[in-house]
């Protein structure tokens, strides 16, 4: 009975350590990197679940968006992308182009 114990009293010891150890981080969310995260140009269509022909057409109706152009090979920061996505920016100025 004095091993069980000794078990049990060091699968305590573990459980509070890991608990203490969450609720010393809990609610402070993990630093986002600030290290672009690039995607080919000819790859962007996985990324937004689109077909190639559909990221063609967007890519060629708005030239304006964010990219990188690298040895004649253009990339798109992820994270600037998308928030080019998101922004109002993109769907006010639609209205004018149609």
């Amino acid at each position: 009975m004095g091993i069980s114990f000794f078990w049990l009293a060091i699968g305590l010891a573990a459980f509070g350590y890991f608990i203490g150890d969450g609720l010393k981080n809990f609610g402070k969310p993990k630093e986002k990197t600030t290290y672009p995260y690039l995607i080919k140009e000819r790859d962007l269509h996985y990324h937004f679940s689109l077909t190639r022909e559909e990221m063609r057409e967007l890519l060629s109706k708005y030239p304006d968006a964010p990219k990188i152009e690298l040895k004649g090979k253009t990339y798109y920061p992820h994270h600037q992308f998308v928030e080019w996505l998101l922004s109002a920016d993109l769907y006010t100025n639609n209205k004018h182009r149609e």
